[in-house]
């Protein structure tokens, strides 16, 4: 049970709010991603967001060894529901515009159309069973800490060393034009910062997603949801603060469009979570660091629906 007056809670609340301005701030959304793939020919988001990954794998493993380390979260089997719920994922993130990541970021700018985004999530996920007849997958008893002990102990060594390595790359570039406080707050860099305040969330109060919080509050698991509910505040708040201060944000007026494109994308992204199971804030953070073969099948699924579906919107377009 978290203590809501603790220092300690105190320091995951402000974790929350640092994650949610570095959201804003970051390369964290997935359509993003793969549209610069698309678009550019590039890949500086898509390995940005897989870093924010290695991150929170190596604070694991960091965790791990220094003993303080909490129980981790269970895994869930990988089956054919894997990928389709991998594919919802990614056709729900295209219609919406962003995944579940890039619509915290534009809700931090003030396009509100996006509140409908987790709320489509959350109705997605409240109305799988009843439509489909189907339960989520069950989960399976995680590999770490206790049988991978040895492997987290190497991986915490040659993690210590490449995080001394990155850090010094990122304030080594640092000027009197661009000082170090500015510079953490690049994209790539701000994107490596969710890893890592995500890493003192899971010391502190566990792992936490907010995707997790609606999933949990659908299957009417109610146990901490008022402190879970409070970091999300935290989170949002950082996002509207992150959009503020980059001159991001810009109140938008309601769109018939864009409020049908982001609650059904919000829907599709539901099942798919219910599926898979997760979200892909969780499968990013949570899934691909602890090596889950779901989340990485899953994720591989969801960016190869979003490729696919921006290749066909830019082949469908007029040439000029």
């Amino acid at each position: 049970m978290v203590a809501l007056a603790s220092g300690v809670f105190l320091l995951a609340v402000i974790c929350a709010g640092l994650m949610g301005y570095a959201i804003q701030r970051g390369a964290t959304c997935t359509v993003a991603a793969v549209g610069e793939i698309v678009e550019q020919g590039t890949t500086k988001r898509l390995i940005a967001l897989l870093e924010a990954a290695l991150w929170v794998a190596g604070g694991i493993a960091v965790a791990s060894t220094a003993g303080v380390l909490p129980m981790l979260p269970a895994g869930f089997a990988l089956s054919g529901w894997t990928v389709l719920g991998g594919v919802l994922l990614g056709l729900g993130a295209y219609i919406n515009g962003a995944c579940l990541f890039g619509a915290l970021a534009r809700l931090g700018s003030g396009d509100w159309a996006y509140v409908l985004a987790p709320l489509g999530f959350y109705v997605g996920l409240i109305s799988f069973t009843p439509l489909f007849h189907m339960e989520v997958s069950h989960s399976i008893p995680t590999m770490v800490p206790q049988v991978a002990k040895p492997f987290a102990t190497g991986f915490a060594a040659l993690f210590v060393g490449y995080a001394l390595w990155r850090l010094w790359k990122i304030f080594s570039r640092t000027s009197a034009q661009e000082p170090a406080l500015r510079r953490i707050w690049m994209p790539h860099e701000a994107t490596i910062l969710i890893g890592v305040t995500f890493v003192i969330l899971l010391t502190t109060v566990g792992a936490w997603t907010y995707t997790d919080l609606l999933f949990d509050i659908s299957q009417h698991k109610v146990r901490g949801v008022e402190w879970r509910s409070l970091l999300f505040a935290a989170l949002f708040a950082g996002a509207v603060v992150g959009g503020l201060t980059a001159g991001r944000f810009k109140l938008l007026s309601f769109r018939a469009t864009a409020l049908v494109r982001c609650f059904a994308g919000g829907t599709l992204m539901g099942w798919g979570g219910a599926l898979t199971p997760g979200g892909n804030d969780w499968l990013i953070l949570v899934g691909l660091p602890l090596f889950w073969p779901y989340a990485w099948v899953s994720v591989i699924a969801m960016c190869g629906t979003i490729y696919a579906a921006l290749q066909i919107e830019r082949g469908l377009k007029p040439s000029v």
